[in-house]
This record gives C-alpha cells, sequence and structure tokens, in this order.
C-alpha cells in the first residue's frame, strides 16, 4: 500500500519536472528564472511547511517520536560520514564526490512524499533529520570542500529552516497557534513545496547539456553510492535494531527517517560547491542522475523496510 503510493507520487512529481524541463526547451522560459522559485521555497515555502508540520497538540507520542527520530538521524547522518570516509581512498572520491554521496536532498523531496504517503500529521518527523544535516552540512560539509576545520554557526542559525524548527518546537511546546487566517495561508503555501521543487529541478535540467552531464563517467558511482550503498546499514539499522518498539509509532516515524536517507543528493552540495570552488558543474550533474534515478531505487528501499 505504502509503496504504491510512493510510487503514484513519485511519478506525479516526475511529472512537473518534465513539465519545467520542457518549458525551458521551448523557450518560454530560461533556467536562470529558477533561481527566483528556489529562493521563494528555500526563504518561504519550506519554513511555512516547517511551521505547519508543528500545529500539533503535544503529547508523549509525539515526543517520544520526534527522541527517536532525531537519535535515528544521528547514528545514520554519522555513519554514513563514516563509511564514505572509508570508501575515500579506495574509490579515490574528491570532495564533491564525498558530499554527494553523504548528503540527501530530504527537506525538497520528502516532505511531499511523506504528505502523501502517511499525511500532513507525519511531516512534523522529517525535522529532525533535516535539522541535523544542516548542522552537518555546515561543519563537515564545509571541512571536506573548502579543506578548513571548524564550523559556521552564523549560517547554521540564520538557516531559515533552522530557524523554522525552532519556531515550530516552541509553538509545540506553549500550545500557541496563529489566528485561523493565518493559519490558513501557511497552510496554503505549504502544499506547494512539492511541485515547486520538481519545477525548479526541472527548469535546471531543461537549460542542461545533457550530453555535458553523461560524460561524467563517475556520476553513476556517486549516484550508486547515494540511493544505494550508504542507505544500506540505514535500513538495516531501522528494520532490525529493535528501535521502532521504543514508541508506538516507532516504524512509521523510523521509516520517515529511512526514507530521508535515501533521497537524492542535496542541492545545497551544489551551491556550496560554487561557494568554495569546487566544480560546481559535476556536483549539479550528480544531483540531476540521483534525481531521475531515484524513481527506482525509493520504492525498493521501502519495501525492503516493510
Amino acid at each position: 500500500m505504502l509503496v504504491a503510493a510512493l510510487i503514484k507520487k513519485i511519478i506525479s512529481l516526475f511529472l512537473i519536472l518534465f513539465l519545467g524541463a520542457l518549458l525551458v526547451r521551448l523557450k518560454v522560459l530560461k533556467a536562470e528564472d529558477s533561481k527566483v522559485l528556489s529562493k521563494l521555497t528555500l526563504y518561504l515555502i519550506i519554513p511555512c511547511v516547517i511551521i505547519n508540520a508543528f500545529q500539533v497538540e503535544f503529547s508523549p507520542e509525539i515526543k517520544g517520536g520526534l527522541l527517536l527520530a532525531l537519535c535515528a538521524a544521528v547514528i545514520i547522518q554519522l555513519g554514513t560520514i563514516f563509511f564514505a570516509h572509508l570508501l575515500k581512498k579506495p574509490l579515490k572520491l574528491d570532495p564533491v564526490e564525498q558530499c554527494s554521496a553523504v548528503y540527501s536532498n530530504s527537506a525538497n523531496l520528502i516532505i511531499p512524499l511523506i504528505s502523501a504517503m502517511l499525511g500532513d500529521e507525519w511531516i512534523i518527523f522529517t525535522c529532525p533529520y533535516t535539522a541535523f544535516q544542516l548542522f552537518l552540512l555546515w561543519s563537515h560539509g564545509k571541512s571536506v570542500l573548502c579543506g578548513e576545520r571548524g564550523f559556521q554557526l552564523k549560517k547554521i542559525l540564520t538557516n531559515t529552516n533552522l530557524i523554522a524548527v525552532f519556531v515550530g518546537v516552541v509553538m509545540l511546546l506553549t500550545g500557541f497557534s496563529f489566528p485561523s487566517p493565518i493559519q490558513d495561508a501557511i497552510s496554503s503555501v505549504s502544499v506547494t513545496v512539492g511541485p515547486i521543487a520538481m519545477l525548479v529541478t526541472g527548469m535546471i535540467i531543461g537549460g542542461m547539456d545533457l550530453k555535458k552531464v553523461f560524460r561524467y563517467k563517475r556520476v553513476w558511482l556517486v549516484t550508486f553510492l547515494r540511493l544505494v550503498l550508504l542507505p544500506l546499514p540505514a535500513l538495516l539499522l531501522v528494520k532490525f535494531s529493535g528501535m521502532a518498539a521504543l514508541v508506538p509509532s516507532g516504524e512509521t516515524v523510523l521509516l520517515i527517517v529511512l526514507i530521508a536517507s535515501s533521497t537524492p543528493t542535496a542541492s545545497m552540495v551544489t551551491q556550496m560547491s560554487q561557494v568554495y570552488g569546487q566544480d560546481a558543474d559535476y556536483a549539479s550533474a550528480i544531483n540531476v542522475i540521483s534525481t531521475l534515478m531515484c524513481v527506482f531505487t525509493l520504492p525498493v528501499v521501502v519495501a525492503l523496510y516493510q
């Protein structure tokens, strides 16, 4: 049942991706126009999604589920970094390949998928994974890409997604809620996250020279690492560790974390590659190929978990 719902949602999202690419190929829009939608997604839509997710009544079940999601997210993401480090020398992974293999696009893609599969009330459990990955991106990810140790606390604390998580947590703990018109506006904006994110990706693909993308021979290796090999330990952990028994909704919460860890390469890797002088075109190519291939790998991951 869940696999069928996942496949249906992925297909619908990829049709939107195709339409975005088609608009660029037909010269109705330019690939550069996607930057406006990207900023709209980053600074408005995703924060609305996160805040809207916390508009639930705080209960022991919610508390337990969030703690379980956070624990699983920490174990899985640190484990992914460890396994990628072990593979660095044997596979001769460069900085872009390392970060592309480690970091998933857990914010943009997972929210519409979880909404379609399980319902909006489960979106709240995507937040721990996204928040912890954000910390790692600006600490470990930055270190790998620019070769410097340390982390940028300002980048972490001023990130709109993390601010939205903080606001959502405060609202959850205090029981505060927005007046109905404001909440309706936030909810209405939230439902656009999937279509807008896929339109952006499609527009980027539409503006790319696909022959150049496929010239990167190692893009398939990195895609395999991101979508298959590195999520495998996460699958084994959530399926056989017994963590699901810790809270009543444990199996579903861990499914959400597993999907977050199995999504394509984070688009932020491309943006950070630009900032730190790495091959941003290569990072973008990995993002495109892994996004296209996840239509096949994500349903398999969910089926194996069930």
